[in-house]
Parts: structure tokens; C-alpha cells; sequence
């Protein structure tokens, strides 16, 4: 019986996807455990420390097929770490040959590679969903470059802007994260050697210690750090603050997103798909299920950066605690993001966006909205404060006689003399104040991207 949302037949692919639970599942986590240890071998007879022949035998006969998993499961539960028993069970595949594996090793090292190994792929995943996400704001933010909506700050009317420019403000932080992404896979993916208090002692004072960690980044693609990183785990706290930012923002769409398909503002609705969103007792609903989902992985991510920034604080040379935090909260916090992303493709792939809603929107102030486009356009020829205290007075008006800024405009005949009717009139449409939106929005939306 499942008890988390990441392994429940109901939610998991509410929460995660299919593709990276695979990179992070039992078996994954095993297999790569074994990647390590028989890369370790290999690396090592480079170098000239075991024999080839051994290092052949233990990457030809070492694998997972072999392994009880029920054993595995009771002995770990007893040792508190997997790499012991995984050895006991693949030394006796590997013939005369499995008295060399693991040679030098601590457990830490192999589990820290594995997880790097996991890292590895689940980011590669990432940055591929991530890039797929831009893809289709860049593709919203082009098409609605000149979409006229009304801009709110503070939850009220405050300048016309377009549509686009609001999707180009979601896909430029999602560019800066996919820039932070392929950095921190640089610096972060690192391997993991120097056995039990990181001096690499275990294979003596000459320099096949640093040669044998050199040979094992090679053969697995991983860095090779300058020392030992048992206790300063600064790598996986930025992979999975990263994550948990990358969430954020998703969050910020969602937010934007599920705001604007109320029915009160009607300008966007999430894709149709029969039954999603439906309420059990309210035939009318089609709630903004995409959204909800990328909100709650945001805030369950921002837990999981913060788990991680715990996890840093560790004792000496080997942590008594700090490390077993991350067991849990890596994995989870790869699955919280692929999910969010899975549900940002879907939603924005298909959002449904209904322009004349925008439009007819943003007179409900009664052109308030441009109160400051009037102001700035006859301030030349009234005066910055003459011309802000007639806009305001107008203003006044308009909110206590429920009509508009331009009849309260009109209403003054010093005004219509000075200005004219018709120039009051296009002062007041939002269409013409929209400064550099639809040039921004096109400029972002046309930056390169991968495909």
C-alpha cells in the first residue's frame, strides 16, 4: 500500500513522471551502484592497482539479475547503508576476482556517485522538459505580443500591457534557469572518492589515489573535484535549491494562470480535456487543475531546498544525520519538478486565451486605466501638476458618477478647448499606451533557444 503522493497508484503522475521515477526508483539506485563499483575496478586497473583480468571479471559478472532484493532490503535495514550487503551478494558473481571490488572504497563513496549518477540523468531530463516549457511561452509570447490586457499591481488595474509581455516575463526566468541549469551540472555532477576520512590513505602515499579518482570521473562523465567533498555537500544543495526556484517560478505562472481563468476575469481557461476539473457536486466547474498542481509543487520544493541547506550543517569528516536527509529529499524534490513541468507543457500547450475578455477588461475602471497615459501625453502644455490635478479630478468623477475617465474629460470645456475631443478620445483607448511591451515581448520570444 502506497503512503506518499510519489508512489501512489492515485497521484503519482500528479506529482512525478513516469520518466524520472525511473531514474530514481530501487532498481536505477542499485544499478547505478554497481556502474560505480565496476567503473571503480576498471579505474583502478588503469592505473595499476588491481589486475585487468579482475577488473574484466567484475564489469563482465557483476550485476543486478544476481541480487536478492529481500536479503538486500533486511540487511540494509541491519548495516544502515546498502553498499555492504550489495557487495556481499556481487563479490561471490564475480569469482576469485570479487576480493578486489570495492577495493579502497567507503560507502559514502559509492552512494555519493550513484546519487551523482541519478543527478545526472534527472537533470538532463529537466532541462529537456524545461526546454520544451520555453518553447511554448515563446510561442504565446509571439502570438500575443499585441494582445492588449490590463497590467494589475497590487491586485488592481494599474497600465495596459499585452498578454505577451506577460509570457515574456514568465519565459525570462525560465531562460535564466535554463542558463543556471547547464552551469550548475557543470560544478555540481561530481564523482566521489577518498575513502573512509577522505585522505584516499587506503591505497597508500604515492599517487594512485588522485590517479584512481581521475580514472573514475573519466570512465563515469562525472568532475573530478580538487578534494574529497564527503561533508560539504554544497553540490546537491544547489541542484536541489535549483530545483526548487525552477518550481517557483512555475508557481508564479500557475498563480498568474488560475487568477485569470476566475470566472470573474474570464481571460484565459486551462486546456478542455472531458471531466478535468469537474466538481462532484457543481456541474459549471472546470477548476484550474494544472495549476493547483505547479503551485503545490512549489511550495512542497521550497521544504525540500530547505532540507537540503540542513543537510550542509555536518559534524568533522563524516556526518552523524545531516547525510540520511538527503535520501529522501533529492529524489523527491526531481520528481516534484519534472511533475510541475509535465503540467506547465500540458496546460500553457493548450491554454485557451479569449483576447476580446482581455480588452472588454480593461475599461471595467471606466479607462481608468490610463489615467496616467492622459496625464503624461498634456503635461506639456499644462503644466505636471495642473495636468495631474485634472486627471485626478476627472478620475474622482468618473468613480462617483460610475461613468468613464473620458467623460470626465470631456466634461471640462477648458479641456476639449485646449486639446481637443478626438485627442481625449485616443488618449483614453489602453491600446495606445503600451510603451515597449509588444517590442520586449517579441524580443525575448525571438532569443535562441535549443530546439
Amino acid at each position: 500500500m502506497s503512503t506518499t503522493v510519489f508512489d501512489s497508484l492515485l497521484f503519482r503522475d500528479m506529482f512525478g513522471t513516469p520518466a524520472m521515477r525511473e531514474i530514481f526508483d530501487d532498481t536505477a539506485y542499485l544499478r547505478r551502484i554497481i556502474d560505480t563499483e565496476t567503473a571503480l575496478a576498471r579505474a583502478q586497473a588503469a592505473v595499476g592497482v588491481i589486475p585487468v583480468h579482475a577488473a574484466e571479471e567484475i564489469t563482465a559478472k557483476a550485476g543486478i539479475e544476481g541480487i536478492d532484493l529481500d536479503r538486500l532490503r533486511a540487511e540494509t535495514e541491519v548495516v544502515g547503508y546498502p553498499v555492504l550487503p550489495v557487495i556481499r551478494q556481487l563479490a561471490p558473481q564475480c569469482g576469485e576476482s570479487g576480493r578486489y571490488l570495492h577495493w579502497g572504497a567507503t560507502t559514502q563513496d559509492i552512494m555519493d556517485t550513484a546519487v551523482m549518477l541519478q543527478c545526472e540523468q534527472g537533470t538532463a531530463l529537466l532541462g529537456d522538459q524545461l526546454d520544451r516549457v520555453r518553447g511554448v511561452l515563446a510561442r504565446l509570447a509571439e502570438e500575443h505580443a499585441d494582445t492588449v490586457t490590463a497590467g494589475r499591481t497590487h491586485l488592481q488595474h494599474a497600465l495596459p500591457i499585452t498578454f505577451g509581455y506577460r509570457c515574456a516575463v514568465w519565459l525570462s526566468a525560465l531562460d535564466r534557469h535554463a542558463e543556471r541549469l547547464e552551469q550548475a551540472r557543470a560544478r555540481a555532477l561530481m564523482v566521489q572518492f577518498g575513502g573512509a576520512a577522505g585522505t584516499l590513505a587506503s591505497l597508500g602515499e604515492g599517487p594512485e589515489g588522485l590517479r584512481t579518482r581521475a580514472a573514475l570521473a573519466a570512465e563515469l562523465g562525472l568532475r573530478e573535484p580538487a578534494i574529497t567533498w564527503h561533508v560539504a555537500r554544497d553540490g546537491l544543495a544547489e541542484l536541489v535549491t535549483l530545483c526548487a526556484a525552477v518550481g517557483a517560478s512555475l508557481g508564479k505562472i500557475a498563480v498568474d494562470v488560475s487568477m485569470m481563468c476566475s470566472s470573474e476575469f474570464g481571460e484565459v481557461a486551462e486546456p478542455f480535456v472531458p471531466g478535468r476539473g469537474a466538481s462532484s457536486t457543481m456541474p459549471q466547474k472546470r477548476n484550474p487543475i494544472s495549476s493547483e498542481l505547479m503551485v503545490a509543487a512549489a511550495k512542497l520544493l521550497r521544504e525540500k531546498s530547505s532540507v537540503l541547506l540542513d543537510a550542509m550543517m555536518q559534524d568533522f569528516e563524516r556526518a552523524t544525520g545531516p547525510w540520511h536527509l538527503e535520501w529522501a529529499a533529492v529524489p523527491e524534490a526531481f520528481l516534484l519538478l519534472s511533475g510541475s513541468l509535465h503540467q506547465a507543457e500540458f496546460m500553457l500547450s493548450g491554454l485557451e486565451v479569449d483576447a476580446p475578455r482581455m480588452r472588454r477588461n480593461t475599461h471595467l475602471t471606466g479607462g481608468l486605466i490610463v489615467a496616467e497615459a492622459v496625464m503624461m501625453d498634456i503635461a506639456p502644455e499644462l503644466g505636471r501638476q495642473e495636468a495631474h490635478e485634472v486627471v485626478y479630478a476627472a478620475c474622482r468623477t468618473a468613480i462617483e458618477t460610475g461613468t468613464t475617465l473620458e467623460a470626465g474629460l470631456l466634461g471640462r470645456p477648458d479641456l476639449v478647448e485646449r486639446i481637443g475631443a478626438e485627442r481625449i478620445s485616443r488618449l483614453c483607448d489602453p491600446a495606445g499606451y503600451l510603451g515597449s511591451a509588444a517590442a520586449m515581448a517579441r524580443a525575448v520570444a525571438r532569443a535562441p533557444r535549443r530546439p
